[in-house]
């Protein structure tokens, strides 16, 4: 199957075919849809940004974090791009095949392309970053874990070079063209991980100048480039000579730095100030409802008191998430209902109806599971231990009023006898913790832009061990469900694999593995003299096509 720049006939068939396919894969890419008004681009100038979080790790290979994908996208290209849809468009590759048995990808690669160090970018670029991506030394947290049957690359000559894999892989396109395969320079992966963690070298449109811990990074324009995505709104370098990402966690400064105009754009706008920023005449609000895993918990089905089905049933019925949800944010978040978001490919409509809140029900759940003692602060006991559960929960990294939210879920927890604690700790003390197994509840977001993200989710293979790391905190384990998404994985039928993404939806909602909180939109504020800001599929801005006015 050949994807080239303009197919036509059954080549336009074939590729409509993958597009398909892959819109049930997407993770990321560019989408030059959005942006923050209109009018004659502007060079030069500069755009400030300022996020509520940072990376600890500033190498996309090694990294889970969606901040890390932020801070890197400006300087690393991908083989291919992915528009909001889930097409896939050419990038460093021109033009790829995939085998009969979807076992090998073949692809043809741009020419005359340079890293920012001054190297060239050809096929040995490639098995390098490939490579480098599953090596053990690397530890990656996400990204190997998007190609585990990944089996090499060979190198067929300078522009071209094939990728294989153990067995079918249809989301492969779609994870390359996420920020977290993003190409970097050989030289500098050659410098081993501690100097990844703070410098990245890449071909991209800008040039990281300087991370700086705390403080946010610095960038300057490629003059060089002239390789941006299909889809992009221009081609040739980006309209800024200067891009700046600051740090500044707390709320109300960042608020208070947009509407000083000592930022351009803020990420995260709290909710309870979306209407006050709406009101500027000099701002404004633009949004993204990120597709993937919603923000969810994870009750550890593995071991602890969340164990027991009827304990997970009974902490789900019993707190009513979808009050607190819109009481908290101002109706800006949805309340949840599957693991996925409902713009998520694959999402099943169905899970509406599931979940409702019932404290009776629950109530019932926990006394048919032995919680019927109450001790004298009023909480559940059970041959004469109370019933408590351990919430891995780093403060420090709490997004959207997430360390607000959860207190209250604390709070309703207690109405039911449980006493819900929060284990405080460092990004790496929760990963290891996590790799432990050693925590009753876990919650974050997933963003990815399929149903392919159940995989990560829920997969047994996805349980983090001292060996590999993945995103199934539930540490769920079900044969049926594995199935399910294997047989996904074996099949670019959209309709195919919808059906297999739903049953999957409503056997781990049935056996307690999730408890879906708020669908999550990406909030970003701007000051209207910053234009063409971008969004990958992920829900995250881009700036190669950004300019700015006024100053």
């Amino acid at each position: 199957m050949l994807r080239a720049r303009r197919p036509a006939g059954p080549a336009l068939a074939a590729a409509a075919v993958l597009a398909a396919a892959l819109a049930l894969a997407g993770c990321g890419g560019t989408d030059a849809a959005g942006g923050t008004g209109s009018g004659t681009p502007v060079r030069g100038g500069t755009l400030v940004y300022a996020v509520n979080t940072e990376p600890v790790n500033l190498d996309p290979h090694a990294s889970p974090q969606d901040v890390t994908g932020l801070f890197t996208r400006p300087a690393l290209d991908s083989l291919v791009a992915l528009d909001a849809k889930g097409g896939v468009h050419p990038w460093l590759a021109t033009a790829w095949k995939i085998s009969a048995d979807q076992k090998s990808y073949t692809f043809t690669l741009r020419t005359g392309v340079k890293f920012s160090d001054g190297t060239p970018f050809d096929a040995a670029a490639v098995k390098t970053n490939l490579d480098h991506i599953v090596d053990p030394r690397t530890k990656s947290q996400l990204a190997a874990g998007f190609i585990t049957p990944y089996t090499g690359t060979t190198v067929l000559d300078d522009h071209t070079v094939r990728v294989d894999f153990s067995r079918p892989h249809s989301p492969f396109l779609a994870a390359l063209a996420t920020a977290y395969f993003g190409i970097e320079s050989p030289a500098s992966l050659k410098k081993g991980p501690d100097y990844l963690a703070r410098h990245v070298v890449g071909t991209g449109p800008f040039v990281i100048d300087a991370f700086t811990p705390h403080q946010g990074i610095t960038y300057h324009r490629n003059p060089d480039y002239n390789w941006g995505p299909e889809g992009a709104a221009h081609t040739g370098p980006a309209y800024l000579d200067k891009l700046q990402i600051k740090t500044l966690t707390e709320d109300s400064v960042r608020l208070g730095a947009l509407t000083s105009g000592q930022v351009d754009g803020i990420a995260s706008v709290p909710p309870a100030n979306v209407r006050q920023v709406k009101a500027n005449p000099r701002l404004t609000i633009l949004s993204r409802e990120a597709p993937g895993g919603n923000y969810n918990y994870y009750p550890n089905t593995a071991s602890g008191v969340f164990a027991d089905l009827r304990v997970r049933q009974a902490f789900r019925a019993g707190i009513d998430f979808r009050t607190i949800v819109r009481k908290l944010y101002f109706g800006t978040f949805s309340p949840a209902s599957s693991p996925i978001a409902p713009n998520t490919v694959g999402y099943d409509p169905a899970t509406g109806n599931l979940g409702a809140y019932d404290p009776a029900q629950a109530a019932r759940l926990l006394d048919e599971a032995g919680w019927t003692g109450r001790d004298a602060q009023g909480y559940r006991t059970k041959d004469g231990r109370r019933l408590v559960v351990r919430w891995s929960f780093a403060k420090a990294f709490a997004r959207e009023q997430r360390d607000v939210l959860a207190v209250q879920v604390q709070a309703e927890a207690k109405k039911l006898g449980i006493d819900v604690r929060f284990e405080d700790g460092t990004f790496t003390e929760l990963i290891a913790r996590q790799v432990r197994g050693d925590y009753d509840l876990a919650d974050f977001s997933w963003q990815r832009a399929d149903g392919d993200a159940l995989r990560n989710l829920f997969a047994s293979a996805s349980i983090s061990t001292p060996r590999s790391f993945g995103q199934n905190s539930a540490r769920y384990k079900d044969p049926q469900v594995d199935g399910w998404l294997n047989a996904a994985l074996a099949t670019t039928d959209l309709a195919q694999r919808s059906a297999l993404y739903a049953k999957v939806q409503q056997k781990v909602l049935a056996d307690g593995a999730v408890f879906p909180v708020y669908v999550f939109d990406y909030l970003l504020g701007a000051n209207k003299r910053a234009h063409g800001i971008a969004w990958e599929p992920q829900a995250y801005p881009t700036f190669y096509d950004a300019w700015v006015t006024g100053k």
